[in-house]
């Protein structure tokens, strides 16, 4: 097929009226994302939109993985078997609400990193990668055969720098690895994003949520005569912990603005399904204190978090029928909610007991970020020996990020949250000299928006002080979570301290269930080795998705990971979702 950018969008000649959603292939198990894909279809939208997630493709520098959820070549194949067209959003940078934006927390183990800027040591690493993924894309582009009408350059970079260089390099090292298909480039609807975002060669498009007449205006001076495109029509938002409730958009405001879009150009529903961030990938902001984001990413999408049709999909149905002719699809998939009901606990794990066989000490003068030790993601514990106290007034973490909990002999002494770690903290306690002191650090995710990108070690990159002076002599343990069938359940288990849980149930109709941990505090939970994300008892969300496809015919396996000693008797696996 060959695409072409005029007054509209062009495929072989035939103009196209572009009704596309969001589904984030990497927040899907890949067993459900024929459904999903055709549930957008039944819809009326005839593309599907997604980012392409470089810290998960890259996982370590030169370490690449396109397998199971990140096989992105099938998910697109699968979308061309149907007939949906692609737009892909392979940038560097994806926002997304994603951990770090996207950016691979390696990039910050480098002094001097310069993030989203024509910056060389950031540029080669951004090269490297794209000889890696550009090779797997350009075949499936449509002048290539292949489904991908679009691709995007950079990701509202007008609301993030002015360096018109820096996508304008991007844009260059796409074409050299033989990106051909037509670019955009998208940004908030206000004139100065938008000059500060766009490139030359690629389509100015713009995000937004409502007035859709009066954001096209402006994007409409910008576009040079052509389409008008908003390629993140928010529908909906996103959730933080202690957000106080789940964030539901007005229905029937967005029925009439995306009625509006549909009557002037054309438009990406963000999201579609929003799906959920597994293990450690939600992202957080920080405006006036950190607001890290829930597991659940349901957004208030056209789908919910597990794929189910909502009054909104079918008021957006209604809406979509005006503008084109929709197909019948006939669904694929029968998925079912299942309730497996209450699970005790059945072992018991101390995490200090079995530090040693959980991590890799490094050992250190003075204590280093996960970065600078190789990890990413998840917790890290500092050990030192007070050989030359006998008390502590005051504390305080230099450089610390995001949570820390503070231990002296096994014995919880404080936990330091956000703009606490800046702080000195008054701690007054006594002990006798030569005990432990261990401080476990909890990466919440690393901001994905904003100035804040080159400030997410994550850790303590800098210093602990201990009543004004520096606490020499570190032995730290790094502790990702990658691998829980380290944890071992023969160790000693201390209550009121972090540990693990296990719990096992048998299946044998396998169906999408729900994790309730009502009665814990706060920590992680993993499903047959699975890491399904966090949980916290401050909400709002209660309960944890666990799609039927992690499940299996018999004996599960289900372990928590609490860091603040508050554990229930059981959890509960309920045919319901709560996200607040």
């Amino acid at each position: 097929m060959n695409v072409e950018i005029r007054d509209t969008f062009y495929l072989d000649g035939q103009p196209l009226q572009i009704i596309s959603g969001a589904i984030h292939y990497f927040r899907v198990v890949p067993e459900y994302w024929q459904d999903r894909l055709e549930k957008l279809k039944a819809l009326g939208c005839n593309t599907v939109e997604t980012y392409i997630p470089w810290n998960m493709h890259e996982p370590k520098k030169g370490t690449f993985c396109f397998e199971g959820m990140l096989d992105v070549e099938r998910f697109i194949r699968l979308a061309q078997e149907l007939g949906l067209t692609v737009i892909l959003r392979p940038s560097p940078y994806i926002c997304a609400e994603w951990e770090f934006g996207g950016l691979p927390a390696w990039l910050l183990a480098e002094d001097g990193m310069k993030l989203r800027l024509s910056y060389p040591p950031f540029l080669q690493h951004v090269e490297d990668y794209y000889r890696v993924l550009m090779k797997r894309l350009v075949p499936l582009q449509a002048d290539h055969g292949g489904p991908v009408i679009l691709m995007q350059v950079e990701n509202e970079y007008g609301s993030y720098a002015t360096d018109r260089s820096y996508p304008a390099a991007l844009r260059e090292m796409m074409r050299r690895q033989g990106i051909s298909v037509p670019l955009i480039t998208s940004d908030g609807p206000a004139t100065e994003s938008l000059l500060a975002g766009k490139t030359e060669g690629a389509l100015p498009t713009a995000n937004f949520g409502s007035q859709a007449a009066e954001r096209f205006s402006v994007l409409r001076e910008h576009t040079q005569g052509g389409p008008l495109m908003c390629t993140e029509f928010w529908i909906g938002w996103f959730d933080h912990w202690g957000s106080g409730g789940h964030v539901k958009g007005n229905l029937e405001q967005s029925a009439k603005d995306l009625d509006e879009l549909l009557r002037l150009g054309h438009v990406n529903f963000y999201m579609f399904e929003g799906g959920t961030n597994f293990g450690f990938m939600n992202g957080s902001n920080y405006y006036d204190a950190l607001t890290p984001d829930v597991t659940s990413y349901d957004y208030d999408a056209v789908l919910t978090e597990d794929g189910q049709i909502t009054e909104k999909y079918r008021r957006y149905q209604q809406i979509i029928r005006k503008y084109r002719e929709i197909p019948e699809v006939p669904l694929s998939a029968d998925i079912r909610r299942k309730n497996y009901g209450k699970l005790p606990v059945q072992q018991k794990a101390g995490l200090f007991s079995m530090l040693e066989k959980l991590s890799g000490p490094a050992e250190s003068i003075f204590p280093q970020s996960m970065e600078r030790l190789g990890q990413s993601y998840g917790y890290i514990l500092y050990r030192s020996l007070l050989e030359t106290e006998e008390h502590i007034d005051k504390l305080r973490l230099r450089g610390a990020n995001d949570r820390a909990q503070v231990f002296i002999d096994g014995r919880p002494a404080v936990t330091l949250y956000d703009r606490e770690l800046l702080e000195e903290a008054e701690l007054g306690v006594s002990f006798e000299r030569g005990a432990v002191l261990d401080i476990l650090v909890e990466n919440m995710g690393r901001v994905n928006f904003g100035p804040r990108l080159e400030e997410q070690r994550k850790g303590i990159d800098q210093c602990v002080q201990l009543n004004g002076h520096m606490q020499n002599g570190w032995r730290q343990y790094p502790l990702p979570l990658d691998d829980i069938r380290r944890v071992d359940f023969s160790a000693p288990f201390s209550p009121g301290l972090p540990a693990f849980y296990r719990f096992t149930f048998e299946a044998q109709e396998l169906g999408d269930t729900f994790l309730d941990f009502a009665g814990w505090g706060k920590g992680c939970a993993f499903v047959n080795g699975f890491n399904i994300g966090r949980f916290w008892e401050i909400g709002p969300q209660k309960r944890l998705y666990i799609p039927a496809p992690l499940l299996k015919q018999g004996e599960n396996e289900i372990i928590l990971f609490e860091t603040e000693g508050k554990a229930a008797e059981t959890i509960a696996l309920c045919d319901e979702p709560d996200i607040g």
